[in-house]
């Protein structure tokens, strides 16, 4: 590749600054065997951005973010910042640099990969061959709706307020990424809302039931209300190809696919803005398991979230399919070859460190070169 790869990388608290040293590596590999010319820009952001600058993501970062060609992050929070003012918590970077950044789609696909059937929460012929992917909606619903806050509406009452809002626009734009990932997979599209009780979900339904029917009428198109879902997920998941829904019920189910596949240190995700006039979109790419404080230090967690993530880095940001696909493989082959982090742990396998399942990632793209 001729142009550098201009990368924001926020380690963040927790875990991330450990899975995104193995990040790094697999970068520095590319960046040595591929032709490939990585810009690296470190950033702060959720805790530690608060203990060195005040806040969880500043102005500086953020423009770092916006002139980045993709951010890659590791994780924000921990108990240390629990009990400051909501406004103020690690947590609270993360829902500011979505917004900024216009991150309105958030892709989580649940892979499960052969060598880890059997250590499935699920009977491994449930969950054997599973290969679906969520798509959330990120930047609206309940989590931005307003208004919200806690008032005392009458003396020793108080009262929480949170408001669950949604415009055409918005979920035609999201749709619009579901459909388009279907037709390059299975073209299937379940469409999960909450029509029977919600104005919102009956809204959700028939604008994406509209768009499907003005502009993509070779994807199949079902809906489903979201407890339904949360119950096929586990009874049938391999039925699902491409789950489109909204803020809150992507953010709960996606927890839930994630287990199907035995553990959250497996599952990236990437969220997506939209592209402007010279086709760049804004993006960010994160591992789905949080800062997991009580292993952090530990030299314990499971990098291959992260890695993967940067996998789908290099295939949506930048259209490095074949590149993306190394580094799924070099994934594959490790677990293939026994090693296991602790929260993967089967009977019978090594049982390694954060370290030696990044190097082992590492030998597995030199081997297949």
């Amino acid at each position: 590749m001729a142009k550098t790869i201009k990368l924001l990388v926020l380690a963040g608290d927790g875990i991330g600054p450990e899975v995104m040293t193995e990040v790094g590596r697999v970068i520095d590999w590319f960046g040595r065997h591929r032709q490939m010319k990585f810009d690296i820009e470190p950033g702060l952001i959720g805790g530690a951005a608060l203990d060195a600058e005040g806040t969880p993501l500043s102005d500086t970062t953020l423009a770092l973010a916006q002139s980045a060609d993709a951010v890659l992050l590791g994780a924000v929070g921990g108990p240390k910042w629990e009990k400051l003012p909501f406004d103020k918590r690690p947590e609270r970077g993360l829902l500011r640099i979505r917004k900024e950044l216009g991150l309105f789609a958030n892709l989580r696909p649940a892979i499960m990969f052969d060598a880890l059937a059997d250590g499935s929460p699920l009977k491994p012929e449930i969950v054997k061959g599973l290969d679906l992917v969520i798509i959330r909606e990120l930047t609206g619903g309940l989590y931005f709706g307003e208004p919200r806050g806690i008032d005392s509406p009458k003396p020793g009452i108080r009262r929480g307020i949170n408001t669950q809002v949604y415009s055409t626009p918005e979920i035609e734009r999201v749709a619009r990424v579901a459909f388009d990932l279907a037709r390059k997979r299975r073209k299937a599209v379940c469409s999960i809302d909450k029509a029977n009780v919600l104005e919102t979900g009956v809204l959700w339904r028939e604008e994406v039931q509209a768009l499907h029917d003005r502009d993509y009428h070779d994807v199949e198109l079902t809906h489903m209300y979201v407890d339904n879902c949360a119950m096929q997920l586990v009874r049938n998941p391999k039925a699902f190809d491409v789950v489109l829904t909204d803020n809150m019920f992507g953010d709960i189910l996606s927890d839930e696919a994630s287990m199907l596949t035995g553990s959250l240190g497996m599952l990236p995700s990437a969220s997506l803005g939209a592209a402007g006039p010279d086709g760049r979109r804004p993006a960010l790419y994160e591992p789905v398991h949080g800062s997991a404080p009580d292993i952090a230090g530990k030299g314990i967690a499971n990098p291959l979230a992260a890695i993967l993530s940067f996998a789908m880095c290099l295939r949506y940001s930048f259209g490095l399919e074949k590149e993306a696909l190394e580094v799924e493989q070099a994934v594959k082959g490790v677990l293939a070859g026994g090693m296991r982090t602790a929260d993967i742990m089967q009977t019978g396998k090594a049982k390694v460190s954060t370290a030696v399942m990044g190097e082992s990632v590492i030998k597995e793209l030199d081997r297949a070169r």
